[in-house]
């Protein structure tokens, strides 16, 4: 699991590379969890992920609810379709705003939709 971490205005975009499972959630967790500040707004590019287990999917929960906390936002890009289905039929999906790019991502929380 690659974690990289840009700024795009007043966005933080979380690129994320690979498998997110047990043994490589708790590394990128601990890359996430800092940026979640009072009024942040990140966005997790899952474009390159490529599986997901129940572990990635505590990682969204833990996330969001980390930077809900702190009046922030999170939102999520690229999602394939499996991942789609999966955190639509576990209920996770309706925790997040989903874009189908980055570029749209930024732009859709930038104008604060």
């Amino acid at each position: 699991m690659n974690v990289n971490i840009r700024t795009a205005g007043s966005v933080q975009v979380v690129e994320l590379s690979g498998e997110l499972d047990a043994n490589t959630s708790p590394v990128a967790q601990q890359q996430i969890l800092p940026l979640a500040k009072a009024g942040s707004r990140i966005l997790l590019d899952m474009s390159q992920v490529s599986f997901m287990s129940s572990a990635g999917l505590r990682l969204l929960l833990s996330t969001y609810r980390q930077v809900a906390t702190q009046g922030g936002t999170v939102a999520l890009a690229g999602l394939s379709e499996d991942l789609k289905d999966t955190m639509s039929m576990t209920g996770f999906l309706s925790f997040f705003a989903v874009h189908d790019t980055p570029e749209g991502g930024v732009a859709a929380m930038q104008a604060g939709s």
